[in-house]
């Protein structure tokens, strides 16, 4: 059964694939500040994003799902995801 550290794991790799920041990896946590925090979370890599996420997890992100809450911190997405594959 997945966990959220595997959930935050996979989505480590998709956002440092997305936005082209491997670089960065390992400072990346669960911590880490997506809006804001992360120069390269524009607007249009934030819809690449989703798609990706869509993709990878197997679920819909709505229109109303793209809130600040959501992407404040990995770990927050992370949640988010792992709700979202609960089907919560």
């Amino acid at each position: 059964m997945k966990t959220i550290d595997t959930t935050l794991t996979d989505l480590v790799d998709v956002v440092v694939t997305v936005l082209g920041i491997e670089e960065r990896r390992a400072s990346l946590s669960a911590a880490t500040e997506l809006l804001g925090g992360i120069p390269e979370l524009d607007s249009l890599a934030l819809l690449e994003l989703v798609v990706v996420i869509e993709e990878r997890f197997a679920i819909a992100i709505d229109d109303g799902d793209l809130t600040g809450e959501v992407f404040e911190t990995l770990g927050t997405l992370a949640a988010f995801v792992d709700a979202k594959q609960q089907g919560a």
